[in-house]
C-alpha cells in the first residue's frame, strides 16, 4: 500500500538518497572540558563547513541533529543564539550556523535517533547514505552511528569532521566505529558527495 504522504506534505526535496548530518555543531561548549572541546572542534567544523558548501551545491540536504542542553522549552533558534554570544563555542557556532533551508531536530539524548524526528525525514527523503560529523565523536557522533548502522544505512564519518575533548578518545571511537559499525572514515578530502549520489559509496 502506498504512503499517505509520500513527500511529508511538500515540505522535503522529492528524491535525496545522501544528506549531510551535522551532530551538536550549534554548542555553547560552556560546560567541564568544553574550551577543550572547542579548541579541538574548531578545524573539524573548517572541514565541515567546506563538505556543507559542498552540499549545498549539489542540493544535498543538511539536516542539524543538536542536544536541547536540558532546556525543554527552548527551540533550535535560541540554542543558536546562545551559542553565538560569548562562550567556548561561539567560533564553531559562527562557522556552522544554519541556513533557512536547513532542516533539524533537537534530541533529548545522545543518539540523533532517539527521540526525534530524525527517522522520519530520512524516511520522507529517501535517504540511504548519511555523512556526517560534529561533536564529540566518542558519545554523540559514535551513539548516532550506532543507530544508524541497525537501520541499515551507508555511513560515513570523514575523521577530520569530528572531535572529542580526547584525540586519543576520538582516535578509538572512529576505529571502532570502522571495525565495528561498518563505518568509512576518509578524510572529508576523499569524499565525492556527487558520486554517492550516483549511489557508489566508494
Amino acid at each position: 500500500m502506498p504512503e499517505k504522504n509520500q513527500d511529508l506534505h511538500g515540505m522535503v526535496p522529492d528524491a535525496a538518497p545522501v544528506a549531510l548530518l551535522l551532530i551538536d555543531v550549534i554548542n555553547a561548549m560552556d560546560f567541564d572540558g568544553g574550551e577543550r572541546l572547542a579548541e579541538h572542534a574548531l578545524p573539524a567544523a573548517k572541514a565541515l563547513a567546506e563538505l556543507r558548501r559542498q552540499a549545498k551545491a549539489l542540493d544535498v540536504p543538511v539536516i542539524y541533529a543538536n542536544d536541547n542542553f536540558g532546556k525543554w522549552r527552548s527551540d533550535f533558534r535560541e540554542v543558536v543564539e546562545h551559542a553565538l554570544e560569548d562562550v567556548p563555542g561561539r567560533s564553531v557556532a559562527e562557522l556552522l550556523k544554519p541556513e533557512k533551508d536547513d532542516y533539524f531536530v533537537l534530541k533529548p539524548k545522545h543518539s540523533a535517533f532517539y527521540a526525534t524526528t530524525l527517522d522520519t525525514l530520512l524516511k520522507y527523503l529517501g535517504t540511504r547514505r548519511l555523512v556526517m560529523g560534529g561533536f564529540s565523536g566518542d558519545v554523540c557522533v559514535l551513539f548516532t552511528a550506532g543507530d544508524a548502522y541497525m537501520r541499515d544505512l551507508h555511513v560515513h564519518v570523514p575523521s577530520d569532521c569530528v572531535a572529542s575533548v580526547s584525540d586519543e578518545e576520538n582516535r578509538r571511537a572512529l576505529a571502532y566505529m570502522r571495525r565495528v559499525l561498518d563505518v568509512r572514515t576518509a578524510p572529508s578530502t576523499a569524499i565525492d558527495l556527487r558520486t554517492l549520489l550516483e549511489g557508489d559509496d566508494q
